[in-house]
C-alpha cells in the first residue's frame, strides 16, 4: 500500500513538472458578448395581454427583438423573428427589417450565423429560422414533437403556431440541421445553456449565457416585460401561471444580477443597455 501511495505521488509530481494537467483545468470557460437586436415594433399593444391583471386600457409600443451571442468561434441567434407576408395582414408593424438584416447591424452576415436557438414555436420567434442557411436550429424535443404531431389532432391546441413554420422546421430536421434539446439545464454549446420555461407554449425554453458581466438570462416570452419580474406577475399568455412564476424565480438564481435578465418584448431593454446603433444594444 505504501509503495502504491508513493507511486501516485511521484506520478502527480511528474505530471506537474512536465506540464500535464486535466483537460478541464486547461480549457477556460467561454465568454461571450450578447446583443439585443430590434427588428420591428408593434404599436399600441394592450398590456393586459402581456401582464396578468393589467389595466385593459393600458397600451404600449412593444419591441420585436432577437438576441445575438458572439464568441468562441460562433454567432448564435436566439429566436429568429418573422417575415412571411400573412403576418403583415394580421398586425400593424412598424420599422420592420428581417432578422437576417438585423444581424448585419451587429456586424454579422446571415450566412455567418452558426446556431439559432428557438425559445418557442410562436410565429414572431420561429418564423425566420430558415433565413440562416448555415445555422443549426435548436429547439426543445418536447416542443418539436408536440407541434409536429399531436397539436394538430384537435382544434385550439396550436394557437400562435404557424403551419408554414412547422413545415420549415421539419424540412430543416430532414436536412440534418435541427438539434433537439433534451430537457432542462442543457449546455448545448460551451457557455450557453437552455432551461425549460413556463407553459407559454407546450415546452418553451430560455437561455443562460456566460459573459464578462456574469451570466445573462435571455428570457424571451417567459417574461414579456420588466414589469412581470418587478411585480412578480405571470405573463398573460400562459397555459400555467404557476410554471411561469417558477421560471421567473429561477432566472433570478441563474443570472448574476436581476439587471441581466432580459425580457422578450420590453422596449426598455434598448434604453437600459449600451447603445451600439439605432437597432442594437450590448447587454453588459
Amino acid at each position: 500500500m505504501m509503495i502504491k501511495v508513493r507511486f501516485v505521488a511521484l506520478l502527480l509530481c511528474f505530471c506537474s513538472i512536465c506540464g500535464f494537467h486535466s483537460a478541464t483545468a486547461d480549457v477556460p470557460a467561454p465568454v461571450y458578448e450578447v446583443y439585443a437586436l430590434r427588428y420591428a415594433t408593434l404599436p399600441g399593444f394592450p398590456v393586459s395581454e402581456l401582464v396578468q391583471g393589467a389595466d385593459p386600457a393600458r397600451k404600449l409600443d412593444i419591441a420585436m427583438a432577437v438576441w445575438l451571442i458572439k464568441g468562441n468561434g460562433r454567432n448564435i441567434l436566439v429566436d429568429s423573428g418573422f417575415y412571411r407576408e400573412q403576418f403583415f395582414k394580421e398586425w400593424t408593424v412598424k420599422d420592420f427589417i428581417r432578422a437576417s438584416e438585423a444581424v448585419t447591424r451587429a456586424g454579422v452576415k446571415p450566412e455567418e450565423i452558426t446556431d439559432v436557438i428557438i425559445t418557442h414555436m410562436h410565429w414572431d420567434h420561429a418564423d425566420g429560422m430558415d433565413l440562416f442557411p448555415n445555422a443549426r436550429i435548436w429547439v426543445q424535443r418536447d416542443e418539436y414533437t408536440y407541434y409536429t404531431g399531436e397539436a394538430w389532432q384537435k382544434k385550439e391546441t396550436h394557437g400562435g403556431i404557424e403551419p408554414d413554420d412547422v413545415v420549415a422546421l421539419v424540412k430543416l430536421n430532414m436536412a440534418g440541421r435541427v438539434g433537439l434539446v433534451e430537457g432542462d439545464a442543457r449546455e448545448i454549446i460551451p457557455g450557453v445553456t437552455c432551461y425549460t420555461g413556463g407553459k407559454h407554449t407546450f415546452q418553451s425554453q430560455y437561455v443562460g449565457v456566460k459573459t464578462k458581466s456574469g451570466t445573462v438570462v435571455l428570457a424571451s416570452d417567459n417574461m414579456y416585460l420588466y414589469e412581470n419580474l418587478d411585480k412578480h406577475v405571470p405573463i398573460a399568455a400562459t397555459l400555467d401561471s404557476a410554471s411561469n412564476l417558477r421560471a421567473q424565480d429561477r432566472m433570478k438564481q441563474i443570472a448574476s444580477s436581476p439587471r441581466l435578465i432580459v425580457p422578450g418584448h420590453d422596449a426598455a431593454m434598448f434604453e437600459r443597455f449600451t447603445k451600439v446603433n439605432d437597432r442594437v444594444v450590448k447587454i453588459e
